[in-house]
């Protein structure tokens, strides 16, 4: 406790204020409340500091707080924000990046979120929400390491998702019966697809919808590609991403009800080869792990991402996990990663044929087990075989916001991973999935794909990933309106899609589509199946409008301090090529005033840009593959370019 109240003082957090009560860290999370009575749920874990006008929660990191103020007028979200500042931490002075409005929600009349700039070399998180109630402010500040709150970002998500006004109620559809998907309430769905579409600006999307066991819809909007006038249907090919992990496990819980495997056996007895980081942490590791995101492991991506080539083995894998070991303890917190799925999907390919290079088997094995008896026919891992038929393209935002069409040659790079996310479906194969799902395992004929048992474990709550979500294994549990949503999203370049499965009204639905921006559809798609099914408060359609324009405005943001093409002089310092131990190569290409980052199977033009600390940044900028950001560095002598991820950091160090 001594430990962390230096850390507190030290950011200023109590200066001219009285520590009321100093419990923790809490042994469970725990109700609270704002001294004005705002509520909201402290994480288990963390300690609460309340003073006379704020409270301050600390991750056991304790370089990272979320601070509570409450402002109890002011003329306007800014002023409100400005004065929590001055209460919680008078000598931060950080610019301003941007503020944008969200839809009113859970209680609060107005919602504007704040922005603050920083210079990747900080590692820091600071962010800013302002929420309205009458005349009263609640500002959340959230201020600290970047690291942290991505491995604590599922308790951070729990407060700032319970955080209501005093005495609201909240909305819930328990009780209620679900109305049957009639023409009517379709059409309404459809409706609010196509406008989002608009809205958002995807190209294409495909939509499937069942109702105690019948289809009453699939179809599809818009057109596979921008310049194309083909358009989508319920046969057109995506990439599903993630949504692969369900099935995936899936074909487990068959291995289980055949007894070739147990959830709570260690993975050595299956796999004897498999290790994780250490022996210690290696022999704690049992099956039901390696798909429930609760082991402490992070996300670790960058590997596959900037190292892939076309010919790197599904052995990469456990190599990587070998050299991997877990940032919280095993049920600590949520963390999601997909080197652990794509592990348990090629040992249950292993169980089924051993003999075969272990791609050939999972692919086999999800052939023969999962798909064909769901009658899945257009469902494939094979790339070549998807992109020669009935497929959508990718697209996302170029540098100025305008949607484009991307390259495909990223998304190859998941494939030696294609448990975790490698699947290509149509929403007329996936709605059977998700038909299974609510059926528990019930095939139409009346056999049992799976039994209901080892279907339903998968969705046992391992591990919060906030106030009212849950991860299974390979699936996610959503019961913010009070019924349970069973449900997963997927996300590659370019492709974004979510399947949701409501068990109480025995309805589904798929929405699969083709742009980056389709991300901002996924969430809403779920609440508009719910309102129209139960008749809810309106909320969807404002959430996206919402979201459209908070994303138009941050990228306009960003656009003002990318110079693209580079800027000569900046450009002329570059390197021709670099070369990193964990990540591979870089080789610079200059075309032109433009600058090329080619990684060998992908590549991307690059911008520059002048950092607030002075260094210089290097980002990424073609469609879908934007963002990426290497800061100028030296190591040795030598040049070098620095590229971080949440919790791990790796160099590029001048090659040649």
């Amino acid at each position: 406790m001594r430990q962390t109240l230096c850390a507190i003082a030290a950011f200023g957090l109590l200066a001219g204020a009285a520590v009321a009560q100093v419990p923790g860290p809490l042994a469970a999370d725990m109700a609270s409340a704002t001294p004005s009575g705002a509520t909201f749920t402290a994480p288990k874990s963390w300690w609460i500091v309340p003073t006379p006008s704020f409270v301050v929660l600390t991750p056991p990191e304790t370089d990272s707080h979320i601070a509570l103020v409450d402002v109890p007028q002011a003329a306007d979200a800014t002023g409100a924000v400005a004065a929590a500042w001055r209460l919680y931490r008078p000598s931060a002075h950080r610019p301003l990046k941007l503020s944008t409005p969200l839809a009113p929600r859970n209680g609060w009349d107005e919602r504007v979120a704040f922005a603050y700039e920083t210079s990747p070399n900080e590692h820091a998180a600071v962010q800013a929400m302002a929420y309205r109630s009458g005349a009263h402010w609640t500002v959340a500040i959230i201020d600290g390491s970047e690291a942290t709150f991505e491995k604590r970002g599922a308790a951070a998500a729990l407060t700032l998702q319970s955080l209501r006004p005093a005495g609201y109620k909240r909305e819930s559809f328990v009780g209620r019966t679900a109305h049957r998907l009639d023409a009517e309430r379709i059409a309404a769905l459809k409706s609010f697809v196509e406008t989002s579409m608009a809205e958002l600006g995807v190209p294409g999307a495909s939509v499937a919808v069942i109702d105690h066991g019948q289809v009453v819809f699939e179809g599809g909007f818009g057109v596979r590609e921008l310049g194309s006038p083909t358009p989508v249907d319920a046969h057109t090919l995506f990439m599903i991403a993630s949504n692969t992990k369900g099935m995936s496990t899936l074909l487990l819980a068959k291995l289980v009800d055949q007894g070739k495997l147990d959830w709570d056996e260690p993975v050595t007895r299956v796999y004897p080869s498999f290790r994780l980081g250490s022996a210690e942490t290696t022999s704690k590791v049992l099956m039901r792990h390696l798909v429930c995101a609760c082991t402490g492991l992070p996300r670790k991506d960058f590997d596959w991402i900037f190292n892939t080539r076309l010919d790197t083995p599904t052995t990469t894998t456990f190599t990587q996990l070998a050299a991997t070991q877990p940032t919280s303890g095993f049920g600590e917190t949520f963390q999601y990663n997909n080197l652990m799925a794509s592990a348990a999907g090629y040992i249950g390919g292993h169980l089924v044929y051993p003999d075969r290079e272990l791609g050939a088997a999972y692919d086999a094995a999800m052939r023969e087990q999962i798909f064909n008896p769901l009658g899945m026919d257009e469902t494939t891992f094979d790339m070549a075989r998807a992109l020669s038929g009935d497929h959508a393209s990718p697209h996302g935002d170029d540098i100025d916001g305008k949607p484009s069409r991307a390259k495909m040659a990223f998304n190859y790079m998941v494939e030696p991973y294609r448990p975790a996310g490698g699947a290509w479906s149509s929403a007329h194969d996936l709605i059977r999935y998700v038909g299974d799902e609510l059926s528990e395992g019930v095939l139409p004929d009346g056999r049992h794909l799976v039994s209901e048992k080892n279907l339903l474990v998968r969705r046992a709550p391992n591990v919060a990933t906030g106030e009212d979500g849950f991860y299974g294994m390979g699936l996610e549990i959503d019961r913010t309106w009070g019924v349970t949503v069973i449900h997963h999203g997927g996300s590659m370049a370019g492709f974004k899609s979510d399947w949701i499965a409501i068990p109480d009204a025995q309805v589904g639905a798929v929405i699969l589509t083709n742009a980056d921006d389709g991300q901002l559809l996924l969430r809403p798609f779920m609440r508009r199946v719910l309102e129209i099914l139960y008749d809810g408060k309106p909320e969807a359609a404002g959430d996206v409008a919402a979201a459209a324009a908070r994303n138009r405005a941050q990228i306009a943001k960003d656009r003002e301090r990318l110079v693209l093409p580079p800027a000569p002089a900046l450009a002329a310092q570059l390197a021709g090529a670099y070369a990193s131990p964990e990540l591979g190569h870089i080789t610079v290409r200059r075309e032109g005033g433009e600058v090329v980052f080619d990684f060998g199977a992908w590549k991307s033009h690059v911008a520059s840009r002048r950092n607030d600390d002075g260094t210089i940044s290097f980002i990424t900028t073609d469609p879908t593959n934007d963002g990426f950001e290497f800061v100028v560095a030296a190591r040795a002598g030598k040049r070098a370019l620095i590229i971080r991820d949440g919790q791990h950091e790796y160099t590029y160090t001048e090659a040649g």
